[in-house]
């Protein structure tokens, strides 16, 4: 094929916006994401696959973070552990609780989520505070 351009289409499927030459990100749904490990997964829409998601490659202001259930964009990117999602946009950005509520809800995931994506080879690393 000469001249076709993949973007990031991970599967290299052949799509109207790849044709038209336009790129429309993939959309999906927030797992699960623990705030004090910086780390969760994404599920993409039409997907049944785990993707990914580390802090750093959440784009917003402050304090980064994702809540479960929560719609995002993004980018995938393989890596020897699997596909990452990066340049991860939420769609919308999570309401700012108060520390009563913070305390309360460290994670978005259950212990059970967590449990069950520890074989995935992720590092359960804590997070820096400045990150």
């Amino acid at each position: 094929m000469q001249g076709k351009t993949l973007g990031n289409n991970i599967n290299n499927k052949d799509t109207d916006s790849e044709r038209t030459g336009e790129f429309i990100m993939p959309r999906g749904k927030v797992k699960w994401f623990n705030n004090a490990k910086g780390y969760g997964f994404i599920i993409e829409e039409g997907c049944s696959d785990d993707l990914f998601a580390h802090f750093s490659s959440v784009q917003m202001e402050g304090y980064k973070t994702l809540k479960a259930g929560q719609a995002v964009t993004f980018d995938k990117k393989p890596s020897d552990k699997g596909i990452h999602a990066v340049n991860i946009v939420p769609e919308e950005q999570p309401q700012k609780q108060s520390s009563q509520e913070n305390a309360s809800e460290k994670t978005s995931g259950s212990d059970a989520d967590v449990e069950q994506n520890q074989d995935s080879g992720y590092q359960d690393q804590p997070r820096a505070a400045n990150a």
